[in-house]
């Protein structure tokens, strides 16, 4: 079995400079601990990339469900090159684990095709918090830096 791997490792030459890039982070606060290291990892990374703070935007949403809707509303409302999906799903003993993560799936990667804009999916569907914790910041890196790495690759490709 291969190792997993660090979500968080990339090679920053191969990143386009997001100087001129909008970019939108909609984060879940449902599991907020995760989700804030989620959003801190993003951040930073666009912050490496040249993205200027006052071209990234924040909004809140309560959980991952309302994932999508807070994407068009940020869309919509600044204009953005993309943007980050964050959110953290963690299994529990009901299949509502199985019915918030497709629909959120689905409804994020129907904006990329509405909107043809990148949306980015920075979400956690995690079986328990250990492994949340390892993807966000933990042992196996940082999503929310992955999701960042993508945003800018995918918005310079579409423009």
């Amino acid at each position: 079995m291969s190792p997993k791997k660090n979500v968080s490792e990339f090679n920053p030459a191969d990143v386009p400079s997001a100087a001129s890039l909008k970019i939108g982070i909609v984060v879940s606060s449902w599991n907020n601990e995760i989700t804030e290291a989620l959003f801190d990892g993003a951040y930073k990374t666009l912050l490496s990339a040249k993205c200027r703070r006052d071209n990234i935007f924040r909004i809140d949403v309560p959980g991952s469900f309302e994932l999508p809707l807070g994407a068009r509303v940020c869309f919509e409302k600044n204009k953005c090159d993309a943007v980050i999906c964050i959110g953290c799903v963690i299994r529990g003993e009901t299949p509502h684990f199985d019915y918030i993560c497709q629909s959120v799936s689905k409804g994020i990667m129907d904006l990329n095709l509405e909107y043809g804009i990148p949306f980015v999916f920075g979400v956690l569907t995690c079986n328990n918090l250990k492994q949340a914790k390892d993807r966000a910041g933990g042992k196996l890196g940082n999503k929310g830096v992955e999701a960042a790495v993508t945003a800018v690759k995918m918005a310079v490709l579409k423009a």
